[in-house]
C-alpha cells in the first residue's frame, strides 16, 4: 500500500472511530499524512538486521518528580509523624483522591492487590463464592478472589476495548456468583452501563478494578465510584505512583467504615486502639507514600493532557500503516487513562512475522517501551494451579476472542505518550520502515 492508501486509511478511520478525544481527528490526520509523504526510503535495512536505528534518544523517564517530591518527604521526616495514625498526608490524600474520582470516601492501602481483597472482603466475597471478572488483566484481580477464598469466573472480552463484554456475562452466572468485578484495561472503561444493569438484575455486587483508570471517564463520570466499590494503584509503573501503594473509594459510607476496619486490623472510627470488632489485617499506607501522592496528583492533570493529544496523534497515524489497528474508542467513554496504548498486530501485513519479530523490530528501531501485554488469565499457572485445588480438577475455558487479541496486541507505555510529536513521529516511522521492508 503507498502513501495514498495510508492516507485514505487514516481519513476513513477517522471517519468511524474518535481516535481523538479534543475533535481535532481529519485535519490532524491530514497534517500528519503531509508529515510522512517522505519518511523512509523503499529498502532500508532494519535496526535489528544491522541498520541504523530510526531514534537513539532516550524516553521520557518515570516516575517524573521535582522539588515538590522532595519538600514533601523532608516534611514528613522533620514532623516525626511516620504513621497513619498522627500523620495528615495519607488521610489528605484519601479525600483528594477520592473528590478526584468523584468518590465521597478513599481508603489507602499499601498496593492495588490488596485494595482488591478488602473491597472483596467489605462485599461478604468468601469461601465457595464466584467473582466474574475479564481474563485479560493483571493476575490480582483473579488472586484477590482466590485469597478470599472465592473462584474468579472469567468471561471473554469484547474485540473492540478488551474490556469484559457485558452481552456475555448473565450466561456466566450461577447460584454462587457474588460479584462482577470489570476491570478498566489500560485506563479505557468497561461498558458500565450494562454491567451495572445485569448486576442489578441478579442482585450482584460490582467491584471496578480501576487500577490502570487514574482519571477515567464513562459519559462523563469518573470510574472506580460507578459500582459498590472501586480499587486503583500507584505501582511504579502507573500514572500516578508512589513505587507501591493502593485505595478503595466509593460513595457508601457503610461500605467505606468498614474498608477502614479491615484495613486497621478490626478497629472501628472513633474506637478504642484495642477495640477490635472484626479480624482485619494492617494495611495502613505510611505518610512518605502519602505525602508522594498529594504531589503526584497535583501532576496528573497535566500529564493526562499530553496523553490524550500524544495519544489522538499517534492514532491517527498509525491507523495509516498497513497491519496496524489502534483499538477504537467508545463514544461513550469520555476520557481514557491511556496506562497503555494498544494496537492489533496483523501478521499478514508484514510478510506473515510473528508478533515477538515485530516487537523485537520496533525496540531495535529505539521504540522500547513496547511490549506483548498479557496471556489469559486462566492460561497462567499460578491460576490453573490454584483453581484445581478449589475444583480437584480444572480445565481452561477456551475464549476466542481473548485468545486471538491477545495473540496480536502490541502496547505502548503510558511514559511514550508524555513525549513530544517528535516522539510520536518515531514512533510511526519505526513502524513504517518495518512495514516496507517485510511487507
Amino acid at each position: 500500500m503507498g502513501l495514498d492508501g495510508r492516507w485514505s486509511r487514516i481519513v476513513d478511520t477517522l471517519r468511524g472511530i474518535r481516535y481523538n478525544p479534543l475533535g481535532r481527528g481529519a485535519a490532524l490526520a491530514i497534517k500528519i499524512c503531509a508529515r510522512f509523504t517522505a519518511m523512509t526510503p523503499k529498502t532500508p535495512t532494519l535496526a535489528v538486521e544491522g541498520g541504523a536505528p530510526v531514534r537513539t534518544q532516550p524516553w521520557p523517564v518515570w516516575p517524573m518528580y521535582d522539588e515538590r517530591e522532595e519538600r514533601a518527604l523532608l516534611d514528613v521526616l522533620h514532623s516525626r509523624r511516620w504513621g497513619t495514625r498522627l500523620g495528615v498526608h495519607v488521610r489528605a490524600f484519601e479525600d483528594e483522591f477520592a473528590a478526584f474520582q468523584g468518590a465521597r470516601y478513599g481508603i489507602c492501602v499499601p498496593n492495588g492487590t490488596l485494595a482488591l481483597q478488602v473491597a472483596l472482603q467489605a462485599l461478604g466475597v468468601g469461601w465457595g463464592d464466584e467473582v466474574i471478572t475479564s481474563p485479560y488483566t493483571f493476575i490480582a484481580t483473579a488472586s484477590a478472589a482466590l485469597a478470599v477464598g472465592a473462584r474468579p469466573v472469567f468471561v471473554d472480552v469484547d474485540a473492540n476495548s478488551l474490556n469484559i463484554d457485558p452481552a456475555l456475562i448473565e450466561a456466566a452466572i450461577t447460584p454462587r456468583t457474588r460479584a462482577i468485578a470489570p476491570v478498566h484495561i489500560g485506563g479505557r472503561p468497561a461498558d458500565m452501563d450494562a454491567v451495572l444493569a445485569a448486576a442489578q438484575r441478579h442482585g450482584l455486587h460490582v467491584l471496578e478494578d480501576a487500577c490502570q483508570a487514574w482519571g477515567a471517564e464513562w459519559r462523563g463520570q469518573r470510574v472506580g465510584a460507578l459500582g459498590d466499590l472501586g480499587t486503583f494503584s500507584f505501582q511504579s509503573s502507573k500514572n500516578i505512583t508512589a513505587g507501591e501503594a493502593g485505595i478503595v473509594v466509593t460513595n457508601d459510607e457503610g461500605l467505606a467504615d468498614l474498608c477502614w476496619s479491615l484495613h486497621n486490623v478490626g478497629r472501628i472510627r472513633d474506637g478504642g486502639w484495642y477495640q477490635h470488632e472484626r479480624l482485619g489485617s494492617n494495611l495502613r499506607l505510611p505518610e512518605w507514600e502519602g505525602a508522594i501522592l498529594r504531589v503526584q496528583l497535583e501532576r496528573l492533570p497535566e500529564h493526562m493532557q499530553r496523553r490524550d493529544a500524544n495519544a489522538a496523534y499517534l492514532g491517527a497515524a498509525l491507523a495509516g500503516v498497513p497491519g496496524l489497528t489502534p483499538l477504537p474508542l467508545d463514544p461513550r467513554v469520555t476520557r481514557n487513562a491511556w496506562h497503555l496504548f494498544m494496537v492489533r498486530y496483523d501478521a499478514r501485513y508484514f510478510g506473515g512475522r510473528p508478533r515477538g519479530d515485530f516487537i523485537a523490530a520496533l525496540q531495535a528501531e529505539g521504540v522500547t517501551p513496547c511490549s506483548a501485554g498479557y496471556i489469559p488469565l486462566y492460561r497462567a499457572p499460578a491460576i490453573q494451579h490454584a483453581l484445581a485445588a478449589l475444583d480437584g480438577d480444572y480445565t481452561p475455558p477456551h475464549l476466542p476472542v481473548v485468545e486471538a487479541l491477545a495473540s496480536e496486541i502490541v502496547w505502548l507505555a503510558q511514559t511514550v505518550l508524555l513525549g513530544d510529536t517528535e516522539d510520536m513521529d518515531s514512533i510511526v516511522e519505526a513502524a513504517t520502515k518495518i512495514q516496507r521492508v517485510w511487507g
